[in-house]
């Protein structure tokens, strides 16, 4: 979630201050990201530092508005326009967590899985039971929420999907037989070769 260019493409609908801002990102958002005054201010600094917005004076009640400059309006349309392109590397909790437990010698990777799975069920559900509850008004407010909370809905059973095939995959190698003891070599300094485009895809794939 980038709250950067968030906070950009609001100010460019005119000048807010802090606390207005978190106010309206709440709105445009279904209230699913919360984010502490803190944290708008922060990102207000940096984005004035990075000149795509300017502080102006406080006003009687002691607000300071922020206006967006031009290259701020460039920034908040470039990002408005371009495409979310998932990082292939990203080093996923979840995956990291389940890889490193099936190699380990006295580990039971399935039954860190089956807890997960259990988890990963119970927050479907609540998902599932938050978006059919409440969104009836048809308001600007309900249309940004049942849009965050589809996107979560969608996640959540993706990961489900993905536990399934860990497990099918966990089940046609015993931990046993995969478990790795630390090494008695001694690795060169540097960084580790990058695998392949080609070998990283080099997969057996799990029958739906």
């Amino acid at each position: 979630m980038s709250v950067r260019q968030s906070l950009l493409a609001i100010l460019d609908q005119g000048p807010c201050y802090g606390y207005q801002l978190r106010h309206e990102f709440d709105r445009r958002t279904g209230s699913t990201w919360p984010l502490n005054v803190g944290q708008i201010y922060n990102t207000l600094e940096r984005l004035e530092r990075d000149g795509l917005v300017q502080r102006g004076d406080a006003d009687k009640h002691g607000h300071v508005y922020w206006r967006i400059t031009a290259a701020g309006s460039t920034e908040a349309a470039r990002w408005l326009d371009t495409p979310v392109l998932r990082a292939p590397a990203t080093r996923e909790e979840l995956a990291v967590k389940l890889a490193v437990a099936a190699t380990l010698p006295g580990v039971d990777a399935t039954e860190i899985l089956r807890v997960q799975r259990d988890a990963s069920q119970r927050r479907l559900e609540d998902l599932r039971r938050t978006s059919s509850s409440g969104l009836a008004a048809g308001s600007p407010e309900d249309l940004a929420r049942a849009l965050v909370l589809d996107s979560l809905v969608s996640a959540a059973e993706a990961e489900l999907r993905w536990l399934a095939q860990a497990e099918a995959r966990l089940s046609r190698h015993p931990h046993p037989e995969m478990a790795l003891e630390l090494t008695t070599e001694r690795p060169k300094r540097g960084r580790p070769a990058k695998a392949s485009p080609a070998s990283m895809g080099e997969v057996d794939t799990v029958p739906a």
